[in-house]
């Protein structure tokens, strides 16, 4: 499995498993099996609903003799509504405890977007805090004291703008190593991954396959689907491989991380199986020339323009 290296000790799998939608009874499942197939990255996330089973799941392959911790790479999230400073260390330590984890190799703030405390999605513009009442530098030294006690080894950020990472830079004392956005090649994000890898800034893309599982609220009729396109069907009939293998390549190749979701067997086993492939440079550059600038997940969730929140400010386009 091709590794990229965050700093001088840690590198972290190229291909993860995302555990986004994943249902109850599902997870457990789709964790172990993984990791008998021989993924070690697994990404997580408080909001997801599932560590709890996550937890369950790793301490038994463990307990198991078929991975130890230390192969491990375990990566969970920050949600919005813990972005005071005294409730991240809160925040992750429940994620501890439900992943029956002792530290995370990485851990991430989900979103450039405060919530108020025990909101989980917003319903109206009063579940919102502004960026002034829950400034994210201050949430960042909040990751930043997880650090020093040990919690978790690494922090970074995710949906977040050149611009935000920027401005974060300025106060940071621990530099983020990792930004986890949506990547694929409808939304290939040049500047942004070319910024990143500037700055000794790994990133990490969601949906490499478009996010067809999506909440339907998230979806249009006329959303483009990258498994009809035909460059991504004559690519991956030249290789003899399935149209989710190309995207996947596509992005290890890109020397981005890529953590697609799947409970099958099968698909978990094919989705592995694309960190070994490579694409040549022809086939790269006609990827290249798919990007329509399209978020699957385009934020519209976090709009409150009362609180100061716009797809624009969010984006920073």
């Amino acid at each position: 499995m091709k590794t990229i290296s965050l700093n001088d000790h840690d590198a972290i799998p190229a291909l993860g498993l995302g555990t986004w939608k994943s249902a109850e009874g599902d997870v457990y499942k789709a964790v172990k099996a993984a990791i008998e197939i021989g993924y070690r990255h697994i990404d997580c996330a408080a909001i997801y609903g599932n560590e709890a089973e996550i937890g369950h799941a790793l301490q038994d392959v463990m307990a198991a003799g078929i991975v130890t911790r230390e192969e491990l790479w375990i990566t969970s999230k920050l949600w919005n509504n813990a972005h005071q400073k005294e409730q991240v260390r809160p925040a992750l330590e429940k994620t501890l405890r439900d992943l029956r984890l002792d530290y995370l190799d990485l851990y991430l703030m989900h979103w450039p977007v405060a919530l108020a405390a025990g909101v989980a999605f917003p319903a109206s513009s009063d579940d919102f805090l502004s960026l002034h009442e829950a400034p994210l530098p201050e949430t960042w030294e909040g990751l930043e004291a997880c650090v020093d006690l040990g919690l978790t080894k690494n922090i970074g950020v995710s949906n977040f703008s050149i611009g935000k990472i920027e401005a974060l830079l300025q106060t940071a004392r621990i530099r983020p190593v990792m930004n986890q956005v949506e990547l694929h090649p409808y939304l290939q994000q040049k500047n942004l991954v070319e910024y990143c890898h500037s700055q000794g800034i790994q990133v990490t893309g969601y949906s490499p396959l478009g996010s067809n599982d999506r909440p339907e609220r998230l979806k249009k009729a006329d959303d483009p689907v990258l498994a009809d396109h035909p460059t991504i069907l004559e690519i991956a009939e030249k290789y003899g491989i399935s149209w989710a293998q190309v995207l996947l390549t596509w992005a290890i190749n890109r020397d981005t991380i890529v953590i697609p979701k799947s409970v099958n067997p099968e698909r978990l086993r094919q989705n592995f199986e694309a960190a070994a492939i490579d694409l040549d440079a022809d086939d790269m550059a006609r990827i290249g020339e798919l990007d329509l600038h399209f978020r699957f997940i385009n934020g519209a969730t976090w709009v409150s323009e009362e609180k100061g929140y716009t797809l624009a400010t969010l984006w920073d386009e």
